[in-house]
Formats: structure tokens, sequence, C-alpha cells
């Protein structure tokens, strides 16, 4: 019950799996919530594989009870978690005039309402304790609007603007709340897809175009490190060619 346990809540295939592989190398036993947890035995089984221990969980992030539930489940029988990263996307596009009323209220609840389920539910055990870390995955549209990306806009905004609350408010607390901007395409296979449906051949880029997710993890695990006298609320990487 000693070890530090890192929760990470959208553990997608590429930037949450490297996250996971970045602190279980570390020493950090992982737990890892996702909508279908089914898809995390991969990276479950990698970690295991090399020394590390991992969890898995099936985890909506948007669903108040769901959340609750897998908070109280890893404290109860894995430990107290040290560290909670939220890390759900909602990156869609679509010209206003096509965003409905359904895609504009799922993408507030993957970004904003979720983060602050999980925000929340990550202070009610740190509080008490005066310790932890709680960490936002941010994106450009965090700070601003593209044609196309009202709704991922607004989400990514209020997910900031809930993170910014949070950290003012904890930070007395020695708990570091911080918010890691993304500015920059992630070479994952949506990415990717995108990219090709641009007309473009995403093998043919310069190297270096599209951030590596392992980059993102080493990002989380530096400002983990940080120390309070110096606490970072907000961290914005790009690639080196990266327009800004």
């Amino acid at each position: 019950m000693d070890q530090k346990i890192v929760l990470i809540v959208g553990a997608g295939d590429y930037i949450g799996s490297a996250i996971a592989r970045r602190f279980a190398k570390g020493g950090f036993t992982v737990c890892l919530g996702r909508r279908n947890g089914e898809k995390l035995e991969p990276i479950i089984k990698e970690i295991g594989n090399l020394g590390g221990v991992a969890y898995g969980f099936t985890l909506d992030a948007r669903k108040e009870e769901n959340v609750v539930e897998i908070f109280k489940k890893i404290e109860q029988e894995i430990g107290k978690i040290e560290l909670v990263i939220f890390n759900v996307g909602g990156n869609v596009c679509f010209p206003i005039l096509e965003t409905t009323s359904r895609v504009f209220r799922k993408v507030w609840e993957m970004a904003t309402y979720a983060g602050f389920l999980t925000g929340r539910e990550a202070a009610r055990y740190m509080v008490p304790r005066k310790k932890g870390s709680i960490f936002f995955t941010g994106a450009t549209a965090s700070l601003r609007g593209a044609t196309g990306y009202s709704a991922f806009a607004a989400g990514k905004a209020g997910l900031r603007g809930v993170a910014q609350s949070m950290a003012r408010e904890l930070g007395p607390e020695n708990i570091h709340v911080a918010h890691l901007i993304i500015d920059a395409g992630v070479d994952t296979a949506f990415v990717r897809e995108r990219i090709k449906a641009a007309g473009l051949d995403p093998d043919t880029l310069a190297s270096d175009t599209l951030m590596n997710p392992e980059s993102v993890a080493e990002a989380y695990w530096n400002m983990y490190h940080q120390k309070r006298d110096g606490w970072t609320f907000e961290m914005d990487i790009r690639p080196f060619a990266e327009n800004w």
C-alpha cells in the first residue's frame, strides 16, 4: 500500500499508453481507465512483461457514479493515488451549421464535465492528505478556437478554466494542479487519417512535424517532479517547426 499510484483517465492507445509506460518505468503502479476497458489488455501486459504493475478499469468519465466507483476501488484495494492525469480527448471538426446540439453537448461532457468530475474526486482524497498532483491534457483549442472547432474549443477552454480554478484553490493545500497544452498534431492513427483526408501523405511529412506521444509523457514526468517553490500551472509543448 506504500507504492506510488498514478491514475490515467482517458488511457488511449497513444498518449495515454505512453504516459503509462513512462510512469511505470519510473516505479509507479499504473491504473488506467477508458470506456472500453478490454482495450487496455495490451498495455497492461506490456507493462507487466517489463516488470511493472498496471491495472485496467472500464471508465466512462462522463458518468459521475462510475468515476466515484473507480476512485473508491483504487483507494480501497490498491492504494493511495499520488497523481491523476486527465487525458480524455473529444477532438471533432464540424462547420458551425453542421454542429448539432448532441455533438456540442457530448464534447463538452468529454472535456469540461468529465474533467471536473475527475478533478473533484481526486481532490476529495488528496485534500485530507495534503498531498497529490492533478494534471489535465489541453490542446491548441484550449486557448483559441479555429474554423470548424467550436465544440472542441468550448470543451477544452472550459477544462482549462476548471483546472485554473482548482490550481488556485488547491495549491495552498499542497496539491499541484497543472494544465498541459499540446499545441501540435500528435502522431496517432486518428491524426494520420485526418492528414490523409486532407490529401496529404503523413509519411512524407518533415521529420518531427508530428509530436511523438512519448514526448507528451516526458513532459508530464518532468512536471510531476517540479519542486513546489517552482510549480508550473500551464506548460505548452510543440514541435520545433510548429507555427505559433
